[in-house]
């Protein structure tokens, strides 16, 4: 799987994309992850990416005709259609399943924004918009690590075998409902009074299955 992201500052994502899992993922060649500069596109000589807005008002708006040009300029790298996903507090909610429906695609384009804002016009040029919740950030290239994290962990390969399968909101109950991870332990067994339920370390392997299903809470 590919995925090109747009921003601004992409100093503020190369640290996390080269490393842990998926930096790993990346060396051995199950993800690629490649990261382009919007500034490339910007106009003129001080390579001007964002301007007032109209009507008036705080703060500056990224220009429709430096984003629309970058996404593009990346969709023309691929032979096939390419999903272009824009950062955006006016998006869909993201969650597991969306995460499962992008881990599908070959290719993503994610266009993290910055500023102000962009010009609406944007909108107009991306395949799907997605929020992590209702808060603000300073900019887009927050939510697009988190997409990032959440849809390489699905990419075949890039964890180790099942391992996935057994986390929340992947867990699912016998109505097709999903499910909180059961709480965890290791060692020691014992700390400062507050000791591993007796079924986990009974060695009974049904009746650790049986303890773990039945301590999967649903999701809110």
């Amino acid at each position: 799987m590919r995925i090109d992201i747009i921003t601004l500052f992409p100093e503020l994502l190369t640290t996390f994309t080269d490393s842990s899992i998926i930096g790993r993922a990346k060396e051995n060649g199950t993800l690629e992850i490649v990261i382009h500069n919007l500034r490339d596109w910007g106009l003129g000589n001080h390579q001007q990416v964002d301007d007032s807005p109209y009507g008036g008002g705080n703060g500056m708006l990224l220009r429709v005709d430096v984003v629309v040009p970058a996404i593009r300029a990346v969709q023309a790298l691929y032979r096939e259609p390419t999903t272009v996903v824009l950062m955006s507090p006016k998006g869909k909610r993201f969650t597991q399943p969306l995460a499962e429906q992008l881990a599908m695609n070959q290719h993503l384009i994610l266009v993290a924004g910055h500023y102000e804002g962009f010009d609406e016009r944007i909108r107009n040029f991306v395949d799907l918009q997605i929020s992590l919740g209702d808060f603000v950030l300073t900019g887009g290239e927050l939510p697009a690590l988190a997409i990032v994290d959440a849809i390489s962990r699905l990419v075949p390969g890039v964890l180790t075998a099942g391992s996935a399968h057994e986390e929340s909101h992947t867990l699912k109950n016998s109505a097709g409902e999903r499910l909180l991870e059961y709480p965890h332990y290791t060692r020691p067994e014992s700390f400062e009074g507050q000791g591993v339920p007796p079924t986990l370390v009974s060695g009974n392997h049904q009746q650790i299955a049986d303890w773990r299903k039945g301590h999967s809470s649903r999701a809110q």
